[in-house]
């Protein structure tokens, strides 16, 4: 089959490999639809420095480079393994893949709860480290990671579960309730799921600060209360958020972008006694202002990933409860295209684009 596999900074190549073999608690899916992601790109354009590498293995996987990419997937159900249960998995299903590997070893304390899978110590990604990826034709996964999509809910949207899981968890540990308003730092794609997954838990008010004019306005046209481009100078976000917010503050501050200058205006845009949610992986470690935390008793909460969240999410898709996240895919690409027309589109044109599905 074909497949793309990643052997180092900036060597990703179309390759042709075994169809793998489903194991007893596996299902084997034929893939529909990969998205990019955001840490696709990080990964890409920087050399591995935690496992897997050239020379050492993974952990879980047991895998060196190359390995897979691609962790944002959807795809068909075409062979089940021998102890799956066949009343809840069928060949022909459509399902979503949570793409998360943890070593549930029984001294593991991350691994002892479905909801803290992702905090496992040895945490392996599909698409990352080992055990293939979604920009393949096939790939078998634990049938504990295969959910199930409704008839009706199409496999391009399927790929779309895995970020708005991201974003999912991040607005429900924030508390975000009916009234609210939020703050959301970084237009980026994450960052128009989360304002997608805020506005559903009712927040009557989010803002949304971006730099571009391009993002900004696919903030606009995604439903943002308010959008301040912060790559002109005189935008003050901390400013506007609290002429918006009748001098109150945001209830909540989600930070998607994860560098020094969102940070800072998280402290001051965040009402006393608020939460800021930390979305973002940091290249820098941020310096923070204690003092200003203390005296308004912020909350500096943090959201990684998802872990079993993907069934909710389903199911507000399948209710109806997210309309149009169709018009999030930007582009549509073939798997032998993914360099120059997906990792090419979204390094070069990045402001152009929400999403992009890669079809093997």
């Amino acid at each position: 089959m074909k497949a793309i596999l990643y052997h180092g900074q900036k060597d990703v190549r179309l390759e042709e490999i075994p169809v793998p073999s489903v194991g007893p608690t596996q299902v084997k899916v034929k893939i529909a639809w990969c998205g990019i992601c955001g840490s696709d790109l990080h990964v890409y354009e920087h050399s591995p420095t935690t496992p897997p590498t050239a020379t050492e293995p993974h952990p879980v996987t047991g895998e060196k480079l190359p390995v897979g990419l691609g962790h944002e997937f959807s795809g068909t159900i075409v062979e089940l393994g021998a102890a799956v249960d066949q009343s809840k998995y069928a060949v022909g299903q459509n399902v979503a893949v949570e793409p998360l590997k943890p070593c549930y070893k029984p001294d593991c304390v991350a691994c002892c709860s479905p909801k803290t899978r992702n905090l496992c110590p040895h945490l392996a990604l599909v698409g990352f480290s080992g055990g293939g990826g979604g920009l393949a034709e096939y790939i078998v996964v634990d049938h504990r990671m295969a959910h199930v999509l409704p008839p009706h809910v199409s496999l391009e949207v399927g790929a779309l579960i895995e970020p708005l899981a991201v974003a999912w968890r991040a607005i429900k540990k924030a508390k975000v309730k009916t009234g609210d308003n939020v703050l959301i730092l970084g237009a980026g794609p994450i960052g128009i799921f989360v304002l997608k997954v805020a506005q559903h838990f009712g927040a009557s008010w989010v803002g949304i600060s971006g730099r571009g004019s391009k993002r900004c306005a696919l903030a606009r046209n995604y439903g943002a209360s308010a959008v301040y481009d912060v790559s002109t100078a005189e935008t003050d976000v901390v400013a506007e958020t609290l002429k918006a917010t009748n001098g109150r503050g945001a209830d909540v501050v989600v930070d998607c972008a994860g560098v020094q200058s969102t940070l800072d205006i998280a402290l001051k845009a965040t009402r006393p006694g608020g939460t800021i949610m930390n979305v973002a992986g940091w290249t820098k470690s941020p310096t923070i202002d204690l003092n200003l935390m203390l005296f308004k008793e912020l909350v500096l909460d943090n959201s990684l990933a998802y872990s079993g969240e993907h069934p909710e999410v389903i199911q507000a898709v399948a209710e109806g409860k997210f309309k149009d996240l169709e018009s999030l895919v930007t582009r549509r690409v073939a798997l032998e295209d993914f360099v120059d027309k997906g990792l090419g589109a979204l390094l070069h044109e990045k402001d152009k684009h929400v999403k992009v599905l890669i079809h093997p």
